[in-house]
């Protein structure tokens, strides 16, 4: 099957919540509640949410800070012109990026379809809708897909009877030289916080090692939680490959994670 961009606007479903009064609010989800308008500044203008998208989305002084920072870590030629966010959720991070005006094309990437539904619903709430492309699927299929067809030359790799397999849409069809990744994946549960330094070969569903796996050979930025093993992290580039950033990111003098920028690494 061919992967396609998302035409319009996904319908919002009973999970895409808008809550208005603390009393309505789950009692797990009242605490990030409280921070809504550090999630999200226009909460008030009807901002939607999955209950589980609550705890996922980058605040926004942290999503608009991260925009502005990965685009001066790509100062490489050729100038990277697409950002694809993989991990899009809510989109904060997504919004952040149209909002930046650095990129000529902004993707973001969501596999779930209630949440993307919130996500394309709160762009359009911040004026930034028609400045990005939705992508209803994995990310790492997506990646796969894409890494796929340059490696055949531009052409889609071939199955039995010739079927070609890991097709992509043509506006989907970026330059991976072109192209800068960010991901903030799940970090699989709060079991992090108990850490004091948190193993991320245990992050559920993806461990670091198969994020970068699958982001490589492109330059990424991965948002990990700020207790991560930063070892673990150099560990990953070889000597003499680039330098590894890892930034903190802090909220009111609290760290709500950290983000590791990767550099392109081919072998």
């Amino acid at each position: 099957m061919e992967l396609r961009p998302v035409e319009g606007q996904l319908p919002l479903t009973e999970q895409c919540q808008h809550y208005d009064d603390l009393d309505d609010v789950p009692s797990h989800l009242q605490k990030y509640w409280h921070q809504r308008y550090s999630i999200f500044y226009f909460y008030d203008y009807d901002i939607r949410l999955t209950d589980d998208a609550w705890f996922g989305v980058t605040p926004e002084p942290v999503a608009l800070q991260i925009a502005k920072d990965i685009a001066s870590h790509t100062t490489s030629t050729p100038r990277k012109g697409t950002i694809i966010d993989l991990f899009a959720g809510a989109g904060g991070n997504t919004i952040a990026f149209a909002l930046s005006e650095k990129w000529d094309r902004v993707i973001g990437i969501e596999r779930d379809a209630s949440t993307l539904a919130c996500a394309q619903h709160n762009a359009a709430v911040y004026g930034v809708a028609d400045a990005i492309t939705w992508v209803h699927a994995d990310s790492l299929d997506f990646l796969s897909r894409l890494k796929a067809y340059h490696h055949a030359g531009g052409k889609g790799k071939k199955g039995r009877g010739g079927k070609r397999l890991g097709e992509l849409d043509p506006s989907l069809q970026v330059d991976p030289s072109e192209t800068v990744l960010f991901a903030s994946p799940p970090w699989g549960g709060v079991s992090y916080r108990d850490q004091d330094v948190f193993d991320l070969s245990t992050m559920e569903p993806y461990s670091l090692g198969a994020l970068h796996e699958a982001c490589r050979p492109m330059e990424h930025a991965l948002f990990l939680p700020r207790t991560s093993d930063l070892r673990q992290i150099a560990e990953l580039v070889p000597e003499g490959a680039g330098k590894v950033e890892a930034v903190q990111y802090c909220v009111e003098g609290a760290s709500k994670g950290l983000v590791a920028y990767m550099p392109a690494v081919t072998e």
